[in-house]
């Protein structure tokens, strides 16, 4: 009897592990998704970017700034055109929607600000599906185009010239889509010091971050985020750097070198 109640239990019990194993099927008339892209079948990259080190003299570093979404930081815009500081921003089509006056200000110092293309909607350009940091990619490669082509249009519509540089949302791309960027005729804007972790960062640690920097980095923040105590830290270390006597750069102004492919 208790041979025949183990059985019967082991029995049980190995039926409800078959049936809990069963996929789900969506409901009949549900549209099909794309096919999702195994995780160890999705290489991603991250590239880094330098200009040419000054050598000699006062260190070089190329400010870079990416205007996502949402609003502008007037703590970062303000310390940036009080101070006389070179630097190049990339834009999204959805920023350049909200915020025309801050785009205004760009245009007006075309001596101190590099516009460059951050894309149509903020999606990575990522040319299978998945998602990076939580964000759906871009996940074809015809989404990609339209991602950096998007960008561009609405740029130019807004009356900035023709842009050179491309950076995705989040920075990360297939090598593919690295080529695919490439064939549209932009550099791939890398970065090598990260000031702002995505504007997460409290402003002590963005201070740590930027001093962090020597000759030939290109540090990569945010400019979107005025509630964020990231950009208390940007604007003061980027007076910091100033005090040390660096030389800021834009990426049009100096000979640069990035890594998987993605500038020469």
């Amino acid at each position: 009897m208790n041979r025949f109640l183990l059985t019967s239990a082991f029995l049980f019990a190995t039926a409800s592990v078959v049936v809990a194993a069963q996929p789900t099927q969506p409901p009949a008339g549900w549209p099909e998704l794309p096919p999702k892209a195994p995780a160890s079948n999705v290489k991603l990259v991250e590239p880094h970017l330098h200009v040419n080190r000054a050598g000699k003299g006062a260190p070089r570093i190329a400010l870079t700034f990416d205007a996502c979404m949402g609003k502008t930081d007037p703590r970062i815009l303000s310390t940036l055109v009080d101070q006389r500081i070179p630097a190049t921003i990339f834009v999204t089509a959805r920023w350049l929607r909200t915020n025309p006056d801050s785009l205004a200000v760009f245009l007006a110092h075309p001596d101190l600000f590099e516009l460059e293309n951050h894309g149509q909607n903020h999606i990575p350009a990522v040319d299978v599906p998945t998602k990076v940091y939580g964000i759906p990619a871009a996940g074809s490669p015809q989404a990609v185009a339209q991602e950096v082509k998007g960008g561009s249009d609405a740029m130019i519509a807004a009356g900035i010239p023709q842009p050179r540089w491309f950076r995705g949302a989040t920075a990360k791309y297939t090598p593919a889509a690295i080529m695919q960027i490439r064939g549209m005729g932009y550099r791939i804007a890398g970065y090598s010091v990260n000031g702002d972790s995505g504007s997460l960062l409290p402003a002590r640690m963005v201070e740590k971050q930027y001093a962090s920097a020597k000759d030939g980095d290109v540090i990569i923040s945010h400019i979107n985020q005025p509630t964020h105590a990231a950009g208390e830290g940007v604007a003061a270390s980027i007076l910091a750097l100033k005090a040390k006597g660096v030389q800021f750069v834009r990426l049009q102004d100096i000979p640069e070198k990035g890594d998987d492919g993605t500038t020469n």
